[in-house]
């Protein structure tokens, strides 16, 4: 879930310095309300039967690493978020709401308020022969998708696999413990947020956003990725519902490269090549003995020095 915060891009200043932008919201009690788009860091942890936790996700490089969790491919930073837009579970956007930037929250989040409870309808007995038809080798705790659903194998015993379709946080009791560190306040923050929230990558885009609406220009890597293609839709869902603009042109470039300037061809010499007797040693061009005197013999008789006449 974390990615590279980008809250404070420079091309952000630079355009808000030479461009008309609608004013900032005011927050006379500074406190966090719906449809504020917010960066948190956090730790979310499973609190098990007997009292001990177990971390299942973290904006915290140092505490995955303390407990034994570290990603190598993740990026462990702020996060944006759309507060109340049911993008994150119930109990943990009800604290958000009305929290206050900078100030830590601690909180317990029960099933019901978080990932639910255990429904034994999504647990299915699967052949084996299904996994290995698409050879795929079923082994307990791996992640899988069947007939467009997700889940987790929990038993592979007797020629059967035991999928559960439940989500992996369903019926635990959950503790957060999180900080809101900064809220997105001009329409360009609030539109670089929704990117990075949806697809990744914000600094990558250039974007300029007007009161009649907002274009934003994709880097080369959209061109190719059919991530891209998936999320540029509800990058556009979000942007309408978040800014409320009514139009969004996203545009592509292809610039022409340049052209190579014409090679200038050079006459080399090859290194420890002595010139042949008779060769011009200064001034002139070395040559093979009497090429010189063949071309006087060859001057017109007009053209020869008086005393050759």
């Amino acid at each position: 879930m974390a990615r590279a915060k980008t809250r404070k891009h420079p091309a952000v200043k630079a355009r808000h310095e030479v461009a008309a932008e609608p004013a900032k919201e005011t927050r006379p009690s500074g406190k966090i309300a719906k449809g504020d788009i917010i960066w948190i860091d956090y730790e979310g942890w499973i609190l098990n039967p007997n009292g001990a936790r177990t971390l299942f996700d973290t904006t915290r490089e140092e505490v995955a690493k303390k407990e034994g969790k570290l990603e190598e491919k993740k990026v462990y930073a702020e996060f944006p978020i759309i507060v109340g837009h049911g993008r994150i579970l119930p109990g943990l956007d009800e604290a958000i709401l009305g929290a206050e930037v900078g100030k830590p929250i601690d909180l317990t989040i029960p099933p019901e308020k978080g990932a639910g409870e255990r429904d034994p309808k999504l647990i299915e007995l699967r052949p084996l022969r299904e996994f290995l038809k698409q050879e795929v080798h079923p082994a307990v705790g791996m992640e899988v998708a069947l007939g467009g659903r997700k889940g987790t194998i929990t038993q592979v015993t007797g020629g059967r696999v035991r999928v559960d379709y439940n989500n992996p946080l369903a019926g635990k009791t959950l503790q957060y413990s999180f900080t809101v560190t900064d809220v997105a306040d001009s329409s360009e923050e609030k539109l670089r947020a929704i990117i990075e929230m949806d697809y990744g990558l914000p600094d990558e885009f250039k974007v300029e956003v007007g009161a009649a609406g907002a274009e934003v220009v994709v880097p080369d890597i959209c061109k190719t990725d059919e991530r891209w293609f998936v999320s540029k839709f509800r990058v556009i869902a979000d942007i309408r519902e978040v800014l409320g603009l009514p139009r969004v042109r996203f545009v592509e470039e292809y610039v022409k490269a340049p052209s190579k300037p014409a090679a200038v061809k050079e006459e080399v010499k090859a290194e420890g090549t002595k010139p042949a007797a008779g060769a011009q040693k200064e001034g002139g061009r070395a040559g093979p003995k009497g090429v010189e005197e063949r071309a006087e013999e060859e001057l017109p008789p007009e053209e020869k020095a008086p005393e050759e006449l």
